[in-house]
C-alpha cells in the first residue's frame, strides 16, 4: 500500500479517536488535534518525518477561516471600525513588536534575530481566537469584536514582515526600502482589484449559477472564488489568507452571504484540524521537554504585555474596562504566522534551529491554553479587576416582588407578540429574560421585563411563580426548557405551562417534566396551514375549529411521524427521539402473513401500525384480532432503529 496514504489513514483514525475523547471530557477539539500531530510527528510514532509535505493543504483551513470571517465584516461595518482596527491593531502591533525586540536582543544578541523574534510575538492566533469566539458565542460581544478588529490588522502587518525577512538577509539598506515600497504598492493595487471584482463582478456571477439550483455548482464555485482570491494576493506577495478575507467581505454584501458561509463551513472544519495537526507535528520534544521553563515564561510574560498594552490602549479609546481587559485576555498566544515567520527566518539562517523550536513550543503552549482561556474569560476578567460600579448586568431591573397572572419566560420574537396580545385584552403580564440587551430594549420602550435566568429558583420566587396562574415558556430550547419546566413544578404544582418547542421530538420529555401543553412551532405552523387551506376549499369554519382543536387536546396524536428524506436532519442525538413513517410491503413468504397483530406484539418493539393497505382498501382502525395477508403494506411508525427492528421482523420473523 501507498506509503503516504497510509500516513493519512493513520493520521485520520488518531485525530477522530482523540477529538472524541476530548469532547468526551468537555475539552475543545484543537487541543485533540494538536495532540494528534504530536504523536503523529516524527518525535513519538514517526508516521510522518516531513510535515512540511501537508503543510500546504493545511494552510487551506486559515484561507476558508479568513474567507467565512469575511462573509460576516461588510466593507461599510469594516470603515466604521477603522478606529479599532488601525488604532488598537496598529498600536498593539507596534508596541508588542518595539517591546520584545528589545527585550530579545538581550538573550541573542543580534538585533535582526531579536526583530524577527519580536515580530514572531507580537502576532496572535487568528484561527484560534476567531474559532473559539465562535464556539463560544462571544464573537459579537464587544470584546469579540475588539479582538477580531486587532487579528485584521496582525494579518495585514503580517504582509510587510514577510517581505522584510527575506530582505534582511542582504546588506543593502536602500535595496531593501525600495524593495519594500515596490511590494507594498504591488499589495495595494491586488487589493483594489480584489475588491472591485468582488463589488461588481461576483455578486452576478453567483446569480447566474443560483438560477440553474445546482448545489454542487455553489460549492465549487464558492471554493473556486476563496482560493482563486488567496492565490492572487499570494501571488503578488501577500498573505493567501488576505485575500480570502477581502472576497468574502464583498461577498457579504450580496444575498448568497448565508449559502456561502454554509458550503464552505466543512472544507474549513476539517482543513482547520489538517492545520492544527501539523501545528502539533512542528513541536521538537527534546527542545520543549529541555526549555520548558523558558516556554512558560515566555507565554505567561508575553501575554502579560499583551494584556497590559491592549488595556491600556483600548482605554485611551474609550471602551468599557472589562470589555479592553477581555480583550488583551484573548490575544495573550502566538499566531499561526508566526510559524512561517520563524520558519522563513530560519531558512535564511536568520536564526538557529534552537530558537526556531523554542518559538514553535511558545506557540502550540499558547494555542493549547486559548481554548481554555477564551471559555473562562469572563471569570479570569472579574479576578483582575473589581469593579468600583455595577456591572452592566447590575443595572438591568432585576425582579423584587413583582406579582402578575402570567409570567412569560423569555421576551424573544414570541415572547414579545404574546405580551403584545395580553397588553391588547387588558391582561397584566410579566416577561424574564437573560440578554441584557433585549431588556434595556424593551425597559426603554415601556415593558414590564426583568433581567434573569428562568431557571434560577432564586428569580422565579422574585416573580411569584408560585402564585402565577398561567406561565408561558417562549424560548424554543427544548432541553432548557425541561429544566426550567423542573424548578417550576417544584415551586408551583398547579400553574398551567404552556411551553413553545421547534418540533415534538420532546414533546413527551415536556409533558413528563410538567408541561400543560406543548406547541411545537413545526406542527403549528402545518395547523395553520392546514386551516387556511381547508376553509379556501369551502370547509365550514367551525368543523375547521374542531379538527384543530381536536388535533391539540390529542397533544398532535394524528401528527406524529413523517417519511424522512434526503435533506432530514440525522443527527445522532436527535434519532432516537424522531418518529419516522415507514411502509413495508408483505411478499409471499413473509413471516406475518396470516398472524394476528397482537400475535406480533409490535408494542414490545414500540412500534405503531398507522393503517394496513389490501389493494384499493386503506384500514385506518386495526387492533389486535387484525390479520395481515400478502401483499399488505403496513404503515409502520416509530424511531429509526424500531422500524428497521421491525421491518426486519414482520418479514423474518
Amino acid at each position: 500500500m501507498n506509503s503516504g496514504f497510509t500516513d493519512i489513514l493513520l493520521l485520520l483514525a488518531i485525530a477522530v479517536v482523540l477529538v472524541w475523547a476530548f469532547r468526551k471530557v468537555k475539552l475543545p477539539a484543537i487541543l485533540a488535534y494538536l495532540t494528534a500531530g504530536i504523536i503523529a510527528g516524527p518525535d513519538i510514532m514517526g508516521w510522518i518525518a516531513d510535515p512540511d509535505e501537508y503543510h500546504f493543504v493545511a494552510e487551506l483551513g486559515i484561507v476558508l477561516l479568513l474567507f467565512s470571517l469575511g462573509l460576516e465584516f461588510s466593507l461599510p461595518k469594516m470603515i466604521a471600525m477603522r478606529g479599532q482596527v488601525f488604532g488598537l491593531g496598529a498600536g498593539q502591533v507596534v508596541i508588542c513588536t518595539t517591546l520584545f525586540a528589545v527585550l530579545a536582543v538581550y538573550f541573542v544578541e543580534d538585533w535582526v534575530s531579536a526583530f524577527i523574534i519580536g515580530c514572531t510575538l507580537a502576532l496572535s492566533s487568528t484561527a484560534v481566537v476567531i474559532k473559539q469566539l465562535g464556539e463560544s458565542s462571544q464573537l459579537t460581544s464587544k470584546k469579540g469584536q475588539m479582538t477580531v478588529a486587532v487579528l485584521l490588522f496582525q494579518d495585514v502587518a503580517v504582509v510587510p514582515m514577510l517581505i522584510v525577512i527575506p530582505l534582511l538577509a542582504s546588506s543593502s539598506d536602500i535595496s531593501m526600502w525600495e524593495s519594500l515600497g515596490y511590494a507594498l504598492l504591488k499589495g495595494a493595487g491586488v487589493v483594489l482589484v480584489l475588491m472591485a471584482i468582488g463589488k461588481w463582478v461576483l455578486p452576478h456571477v453567483f446569480r447566474e449559477i443560483a438560477k440553474l439550483r445546482t448545489d454542487e455548482l455553489f460549492v465549487l464555485a464558492t471554493l473556486l472564488v476563496a482560493l482563486v482570491a488567496g492565490g492572487m494576493t499570494h501571488l503578488f506577495g501577500l498573505s493567501m489568507a488576505l485575500g480570502a478575507f477581502l472576497a468574502g467581505m464583498m461577498l457579504g454584501e450580496s444575498k448568497y452571504k448565508h449559502q456561502l458561509e454554509a458550503d464552505i463551513r466543512p472544507f474549513r472544519d476539517i482543513l482547520m484540524g489538517l492545520f492544527f495537526i501539523t501545528v502539533g507535528m512542528q513541536l521538537d520534544l527534546d527542545v520543549f521537554v529541555a526549555n520548558i521553563h523558558w516556554i512558560i515564561g515566555i507565554v505567561l510574560g508575553v501575554g502579560v504585555v499583551k494584556l497590559v498594552i491592549v488595556r491600556v490602549l483600548a482605554g485611551l479609546m474609550g471602551e468599557r474596562k472589562e470589555d479592553a481587559w477581555g480583550s488583551g485576555l484573548m490575544l495573550f498566544q502566538m499566531g499561526e504566522f508566526g510559524f512561517v515567520l520563524a520558519s522563513l527566518a530560519l531558512s535564511f539562517k536568520l536564526f538557529d534551529q534552537t530558537t526556531a523550536s523554542i518559538l514553535v513550543g511558545v506557540g502550540v503552549f499558547g494555542m493549547a491554553l486559548t481554548p481554555l482561556v477564551i471559555q473562562r474569560c469572563k471569570s479570569f476578567v472579574s479576578y483582575i479587576i473589581r469593579p468600583t460600579t455595577q456591572p452592566e448586568e447590575d443595572n438591568l431591573p432585576y425582579p423584587t416582588d413583582e406579582h402578575s397572572r402570567v409570567l412569560i419566560l423569555g421576551f424573544g420574537r414570541v415572547g414579545q407578540t404574546i405580551a403584545r396580545f395580553l397588553t391588547n385584552e387588558g391582561i397584566d403580564y410579566l416577561a424574564i429574560d437573560h440578554d441584557a440587551k433585549r431588556v434595556q430594549e424593551a425597559v426603554a420602550g415601556g415593558q414590564k421585563v426583568f433581567f434573569g435566568n428562568a431557571i434560577r429558583r432564586d428569580i422565579l420566587r422574585a416573580v411569584h411563580a408560585d402564585e402565577a396562574e398561567l406561565i408561558i415558556i417562549s424560548f424554543a430550547d427544548d432541553e432548557r426548557a425541561i429544566d426550567v419546566l423542573k424548578a417550576i413544578r417544584n415551586l408551583n404544582e398547579h400553574a398551567e405551562i404552556i411551553v413553545r418547542s421547534r418540533d415534538d421530538v420532546r414533546l413527551k420529555a415536556m409533558m413528563e417534566a410538567g408541561a400543560t401543553q406543548v406547541v411545537p412551532d413545526t406542527l403549528e405552523a402545518s395547523l395553520m396551514l392546514v386551516s387556511q387551506i381547508l376553509s379556501r376549499s369551502g370547509v365550514p369554519i367551525r368543523k375547521i375549529l374542531s379538527r384543530l382543536d381536536h388535533a391539540r387536546r390529542s397533544h398532535y396524536g394524528d401528527m406524529h411521524g413523517f417519511y424522512p428524506g434526503e435533506t432530514t436532519d440525522m443527527d445522532p442525538e436527535k434519532l432516537d427521539r424522531l418518529q419516522f413513517l415507514h411502509a413495508v410491503s408483505l411478499p409471499k413468504n413473509a413471516f406475518a402473513c396470516g398472524k394476528k397483530l397482537i400475535e406480533l406484539g409490535l408494542d414490545d418493539l414500540n412500534l405503531q401500525i398507522k393503517s394496513v393497505r389490501r389493494g384499493e382498501q386503506e384500514f385506518t382502525e386495526v387492533h389486535g384480532d387484525f390479520e395481515l395477508m400478502t401483499d399488505d403494506i403496513v404503515l409502520l411508525s416509530g424511531g429509526p432503529r424500531a422500524i428497521e427492528a421491525g421491518e426486519s421482523y414482520l418479514l423474518n420473523g
